[in-house]
Protein backbone atom coordinates (compact mmCIF):
# COMPACT_ATOMS: atom_id res chain seq x y z
CA UNK A 1 0.00 0.00 0.00
CA UNK A 2 2.48 2.28 -1.12
CA UNK A 3 1.91 5.30 -2.88
CA UNK A 4 2.94 9.56 -2.53
CA UNK A 5 6.05 7.66 -0.73
CA UNK A 6 4.36 6.38 2.45
CA UNK A 7 3.44 3.03 3.11
CA UNK A 8 0.57 2.56 5.75
CA UNK A 9 1.74 -0.84 6.32
CA UNK A 10 5.53 -0.07 7.56
CA UNK A 11 4.54 2.81 8.74
CA UNK A 12 2.13 1.05 11.45
CA UNK A 13 4.80 -1.42 12.16
CA UNK A 14 7.05 1.11 12.88
CA UNK A 15 5.24 3.58 14.33
CA UNK A 16 2.01 1.89 15.42
CA UNK A 17 2.82 0.90 19.74
CA UNK A 18 4.11 4.77 20.14
CA UNK A 19 0.88 6.17 18.38
CA UNK A 20 -1.02 4.05 20.99
CA UNK A 21 1.06 5.04 23.94
CA UNK A 22 0.78 8.35 22.95
CA UNK A 23 -3.03 7.81 22.47
CA UNK A 24 -3.60 6.30 25.60
CA UNK A 25 -2.02 8.88 27.66
CA UNK A 26 -3.90 11.39 26.18
CA UNK A 27 -7.16 10.48 26.71
CA UNK A 28 -6.93 7.69 29.57
CA UNK A 29 -8.67 4.26 27.88
CA UNK A 30 -7.24 2.31 25.91
CA UNK A 31 -10.31 1.28 24.06
CA UNK A 32 -10.60 4.60 22.86
CA UNK A 33 -6.99 5.06 22.07
CA UNK A 34 -7.33 1.71 19.84
CA UNK A 35 -9.83 3.60 17.82
CA UNK A 36 -7.87 6.70 17.50
CA UNK A 37 -5.11 4.66 16.44
CA UNK A 38 -7.34 3.03 13.99
CA UNK A 39 -8.43 6.60 12.51
CA UNK A 40 -4.92 7.83 12.32
CA UNK A 41 -4.06 5.70 9.67
CA UNK A 42 -7.38 6.09 7.95
CA UNK A 43 -6.61 9.47 7.75
CA UNK A 44 -3.13 8.55 6.68
CA UNK A 45 -3.86 5.88 4.09
CA UNK A 46 -6.70 8.94 2.38
CA UNK A 47 -4.31 11.31 2.64
CA UNK A 48 -1.07 9.33 1.70
CA UNK A 49 -0.92 10.77 -1.68
CA UNK A 50 -0.28 14.09 0.08
CA UNK A 51 2.69 13.03 2.35
CA UNK A 52 6.04 15.17 1.47
CA UNK A 53 8.91 13.21 3.05
CA UNK A 54 10.73 16.60 2.74
CA UNK A 55 8.36 18.16 4.69
CA UNK A 56 8.37 15.81 7.66
CA UNK A 57 9.27 12.24 8.63
CA UNK A 58 6.55 9.59 8.19
CA UNK A 59 6.82 8.84 12.39
CA UNK A 60 6.10 13.16 12.65
CA UNK A 61 3.29 13.34 10.34
CA UNK A 62 1.31 10.93 11.93
CA UNK A 63 1.68 12.11 15.20
CA UNK A 64 0.41 15.54 13.67
CA UNK A 65 -2.79 13.44 12.21
CA UNK A 66 -2.69 11.54 15.45
CA UNK A 67 -2.46 14.82 17.56
CA UNK A 68 -5.44 15.97 15.88
CA UNK A 69 -7.89 12.56 15.74
CA UNK A 70 -7.18 12.49 20.10
CA UNK A 71 -8.36 16.26 20.37
CA UNK A 72 -11.31 14.74 17.84
CA UNK A 73 -12.41 12.06 19.72
CA UNK A 74 -11.75 13.84 23.45
CA UNK A 75 -14.40 16.48 22.10
CA UNK A 76 -16.91 14.58 20.68
CA UNK A 77 -17.55 12.26 23.58
CA UNK A 78 -16.75 14.77 25.92
CA UNK A 79 -14.27 13.02 27.62
CA UNK A 80 -11.77 14.87 30.46
CA UNK A 81 -8.55 13.85 29.21
CA UNK A 82 -6.78 12.07 31.95
CA UNK A 83 -4.47 13.93 34.10
CA UNK A 84 -0.29 12.36 34.29
CA UNK A 85 -0.57 12.54 38.37
CA UNK A 86 -3.90 13.31 40.05
CA UNK A 87 -4.15 15.97 42.84
CA UNK A 88 -5.83 13.94 45.65
CA UNK A 89 -5.10 17.01 48.09
CA UNK A 90 -8.67 18.36 48.35
CA UNK A 91 -12.31 17.88 46.65
CA UNK A 92 -12.84 20.19 43.89
CA UNK A 93 -15.41 20.84 41.94
CA UNK A 94 -15.21 19.06 38.10
CA UNK A 95 -15.79 20.75 34.97
CA UNK A 96 -15.68 19.47 31.30
CA UNK A 97 -11.92 21.05 30.29
CA UNK A 98 -12.10 24.20 28.13
CA UNK A 99 -11.04 23.51 24.67
CA UNK A 100 -7.75 25.31 25.04
CA UNK A 101 -6.94 22.91 28.27
CA UNK A 102 -7.81 19.65 25.88
CA UNK A 103 -5.45 20.94 22.73
CA UNK A 104 -2.60 22.07 25.71
CA UNK A 105 -3.16 18.56 27.04
CA UNK A 106 -2.74 17.31 24.10
CA UNK A 107 0.06 19.42 23.01
CA UNK A 108 1.92 18.50 25.86
CA UNK A 109 1.53 14.51 25.07
CA UNK A 110 2.36 14.56 21.74
CA UNK A 111 5.73 16.48 22.55
CA UNK A 112 6.62 14.23 25.26
CA UNK A 113 5.94 11.08 22.55
CA UNK A 114 8.57 13.12 20.53
CA UNK A 115 11.60 13.40 22.54
CA UNK A 116 13.90 10.22 24.02
CA UNK A 117 12.45 8.14 26.81
CA UNK A 118 15.46 8.68 28.83
CA UNK A 119 13.94 12.40 28.76
CA UNK A 120 10.86 11.77 28.97
CA UNK A 121 11.40 9.45 31.73
CA UNK A 122 13.23 11.88 34.16
CA UNK A 123 10.82 14.97 32.93
CA UNK A 124 8.01 13.15 33.79
CA UNK A 125 9.61 12.10 37.09
CA UNK A 126 10.84 15.06 38.31
CA UNK A 127 7.90 17.76 37.29
CA UNK A 128 5.43 15.45 37.20
CA UNK A 129 5.62 12.57 39.82
CA UNK A 130 7.75 14.89 42.29
CA UNK A 131 10.50 13.06 42.67
CA UNK A 132 13.96 14.77 43.49
CA UNK A 133 17.29 13.77 41.26
CA UNK A 134 18.60 12.34 44.19
CA UNK A 135 15.48 10.11 44.37
CA UNK A 136 15.91 9.24 41.08
CA UNK A 137 19.20 8.80 40.24
CA UNK A 138 18.98 5.82 43.57
CA UNK A 139 15.33 4.78 41.75
CA UNK A 140 16.95 3.89 38.19
CA UNK A 141 20.57 3.87 39.15
CA UNK A 142 21.29 7.20 37.15
CA UNK A 143 23.82 9.60 38.38
CA UNK A 144 22.54 12.56 39.26
CA UNK A 145 25.02 14.74 36.91
CA UNK A 146 23.47 12.90 33.62
CA UNK A 147 19.55 13.28 35.00
CA UNK A 148 20.09 16.62 35.53
CA UNK A 149 21.10 16.45 31.34
CA UNK A 150 18.60 14.78 30.24
CA UNK A 151 16.20 17.40 31.81
CA UNK A 152 17.99 20.54 30.36
CA UNK A 153 18.10 18.92 27.16
CA UNK A 154 14.69 17.32 26.81
CA UNK A 155 13.06 20.74 28.17
CA UNK A 156 14.60 21.88 25.63
CA UNK A 157 13.55 19.62 22.89
CA UNK A 158 10.28 20.51 24.34
CA UNK A 159 10.21 23.88 23.85
CA UNK A 160 11.50 23.54 20.29
CA UNK A 161 8.32 21.10 19.87
CA UNK A 162 5.59 23.57 21.44
CA UNK A 163 7.20 26.31 20.03
CA UNK A 164 7.18 24.80 16.57
CA UNK A 165 3.44 23.38 16.79
CA UNK A 166 2.36 26.77 18.22
CA UNK A 167 3.68 28.86 15.11
CA UNK A 168 1.72 25.83 13.03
Amino acid sequence: MTAGGFDVRSAYAEHGRDLLGFAVNAVGDRGLAEECVQETFTRAWQARERFDPARASSRTWLFAIARNVVIDAMRRRGRRPMTLVPDVREPREVRPPESDQVDDHVGLVWALAQISADQRRVIVAVRLEGLTYDQLSERDGVSVATLRTRMFHGLRALRALLDEEGAS
